[in-house]
């Protein structure tokens, strides 16, 4: 088991920077505004020679039972738990105050170590707040910085034999896994006990997004089988987008859950226009997009603008209809709902459309076939001699049009690219070819080869087929026989 250490504090005492610094990329979002980290993230972490995993976690607040600082709490009480070692940060400048005193009396009750952090101790005005961590009975404070990268030798001092005695108790298990197999493949010949080859070590990338409240982390909670991550009924509880570790079927996946995403007229603040920015870079990290759409208002503007969003950047779509057991006449509204995406969304024609309820768990077994499946047609490759074979059956059936008189040729069609596919098509005339026949191409393309609901891309390129061969040219510039 990897070695773990959880960032703990109260809110704006630089525990999101520090995770930043040890991550050595800014995965978490970072700004003055206290309580931006609600989610507990994970990232792999390097300090020096060693290596963990490091876990930041929601400031710590004292809140009624039913309010989402609650829930957040209860989020870092869950990292802090699964931890070995918890990095305690206070802020040296505004010195000890009263939640920090409850917390690290919460922090001593935990039989795991603690490492007292008096983080944003760069000035000499943090001086007395250093001194007054010694009051809060963690040890030694380490006068810190995670800004400027001040205490990390201090830092790695203390962390050293624990993550290397973690490291050898580690070693020795494999080691007797190790020895317990080949005991048994001595005794019964061989095991099942190997993966099978075909498995991909690197995991699938697959992004949840939607509208604010939708029930994106409600869903990957479902998926997964524990409350990981942060959810309630108030509208935009995430913030930055969380990646979830995960494997279905021996498949390993990467879940990625989002800030909700509005209208852009709508996003004034800047925390928010952070967070939404986080949720579109994760549609361009994504290779397959679960766009996750409220029931009770389907097919919104803002719904159609993520889905166009998620096809110019070329990844695979499955939209879930969420909040299903809502719907009173499903039946009906689901054939609407499929009207409705073919006319809105022409350009991913057959996308898979389900239908779900996340709160319930009823539909969610249905998501991870679908991805699945479209995952395999994004990954479509076709060979050079079945695309013009094929191009030629679609030129007699239709031919191209023929502007000032002069047929435009279609001479040659090759795939450039898989993810999503992608072919180079050489024509004559290729500025003149109208976007009506390029369309024609496409819908025929999903047609046969069985490409439906993903982003088909086709380039023009003019000039002859550079695979025919050249004829030769004797001396004069004549063609030889």
């Amino acid at each position: 088991m990897t070695f773990q250490i959880a960032i703990a504090g109260r809110p704006n005492v630089g525990k999101s920077t520090l995770f930043n610094r040890l991550v050595g990329k800014q995965l978490a979002l970072v700004d003055d505004t206290p309580g931006v980290t609600r989610d507990r993230r994970e990232g792999d972490a390097t300090l020096f020679d060693l290596k963990f995993k490091i876990i930041d976690t929601a400031g710590l607040e004292e809140a009624g039972t039913d309010s989402l600082e609650a829930r957040m709490r209860k989020q870092a009480e869950i990292a802090i738990e699964q931890a070995n070692v918890i990095l305690f940060v206070i802020d040296a400048r505004a010195g000890i105050t009263p939640m920090d005193e409850h917390f690290a009396s919460l922090m001593r009750r935990y039989s795991k170590p603690v490492i007292l952090l008096a983080n944003k101790a760069e000035s000499k005005q943090a001086q007395d707040g250093v001194y007054e961590a010694w009051s809060l009975g963690l040890g030694e404070p380490i006068i810190f910085s995670a800004a400027h990268g001040i205490g990390l030798s201090e830092l790695y001092d203390q962390l050293r034999d624990m993550v290397d005695e973690a490291d050898a108790i580690e070693q020795q298990r494999i080691q007797e896994e190790a020895e317990i197999l080949a005991a048994a493949e001595d005794e019964f010949g061989e095991t099942d006990f190997e993966a099978e080859d075909e498995i991909e070590d690197r995991p699938l990338r697959l992004a949840i997004v939607g509208q604010p409240n939708a029930g994106k982390s409600t869903l990957i909670n479902a998926l997964i089988g524990e409350d990981r991550l942060l959810t309630g009924p108030e509208a935009g509880i995430t913030r930055d987008a969380i990646s979830v570790d995960w494997e279905y079927k021996g498949r390993k996946i990467a879940l990625w859950d989002t800030a909700g995403i509005r209208k852009k007229a709508r996003v004034k603040e800047k925390l928010e226009k952070l967070s939404v920015a986080d949720g579109l870079r994760s549609v361009k990290f994504a290779e397959v997009v679960v766009l996750l759409i409220d029931a009770t208002v389907p097919l919104e503007k803002q719904d159609l603008k993520i889905a166009d969003l998620i096809v110019r950047e070329g990844r695979a779509l499955v939209i879930a209809i969420n909040k299903w057991d809502l719907i009173k006449d499903k039946s009906g509204e689901l054939k609407e709902l499929q009207l409705e995406v073919e006319r809105l969304l022409p350009q991913m024609a057959g996308v898979p459309l389900l239908t779900l309820s996340a709160q319930t768990g009823k539909g969610i077994g249905r998501i991870l076939p679908a991805v699945m499946d479209i995952y395999k047609t994004w990954n479509t490759r076709i060979t050079t001699a079945q695309l013009n074979k094929w191009l030629a059956f679609q030129l007699a059936q239709h031919p191209p049009p023929a502007p000032s008189g002069r047929r435009i040729k279609l001479r040659y069609m090759t795939q450039t690219r898989p993810r999503p596919p992608t072919f180079a098509l050489f024509c004559s005339k290729p500025d003149d070819l109208p976007e009506s026949y390029k369309r024609y191409l496409v819908n025929g393309l999903r047609a046969d080869f069985k490409m439906r609901g993903v982003p088909i891309r086709i380039h023009l390129r003019g000039g002859d087929n550079p695979y025919a061969p050249t004829k030769k040219k004797n001396l004069h510039g004549r063609e030889r026989p």
